[in-house]
C-alpha cells in the first residue's frame, strides 16, 4: 500500500499563492506518476497536473498552464503543487494522487489512480 498526505492548503486572497504538498510512503516502489486533482463544490473531480516518479516528465491540464507548477523532491518522496495568481474559481478540495504503471498524460484520466490522499481545502476569497 501507499499511504498519500498532503498539506499547505488554507485561506488565500484573489492574487495570493500557495504550496501544496504531498508526501508519499509505503510501497512508493509501485509508484509511476504523481498528481493533484481537485473538485470543487457541485462539480465533478478534474485533473490538475501529474508529474513522473522521477520528476522529469511533467503535464498539466490546458487550463491550468502558467499559474500551476508541479514539482517533487525525489529525497522526500513529496511532490508539490505551487499555485500563483489565484481565483476565486480555484476553490476546492486538493487531492494528492499516485498511478502504477502509468504516464503522466494516462494520469489525467482518474482511472489509472492507484492512491489518493485525503485531500486539503483551498479557499480563495474575492
Amino acid at each position: 500500500q501507499v499511504q498519500l498526505v498532503e498539506s499547505g492548503g488554507g485561506l488565500v486572497q484573489t492574487g495570493g499563492s500557495l504550496r501544496l504538498s504531498c508526501a508519499a510512503s509505503g510501497r512508493t516502489f509501485s509508484i509511476s506518476a504523481m498528481g493533484w486533482f481537485r473538485q470543487a463544490p457541485g462539480k465533478e473531480r478534474e485533473f490538475v497536473a501529474a508529474i513522473s516518479w522521477s520528476g522529469t516528465t511533467t503535464y498539466y491540464a490546458d487550463s491550468k498552464k502558467g499559474r500551476f507548477t508541479i514539482s517533487r523532491d525525489n529525497a522526500k518522496n513529496t511532490a508539490y503543487l505551487q499555485m500563483n495568481s489565484l481565483k476565486p474559481e480555484d476553490t476546492a478540495v486538493y487531492y494528492c494522487a499516485a498511478a502504477r504503471f502509468s504516464t503522466v498524460q494516462a494520469m489525467a484520466d482518474m482511472n489509472r489512480v492507484a492512491y489518493w490522499g485525503q485531500g486539503t481545502q483551498v479557499t480563495v476569497s474575492s
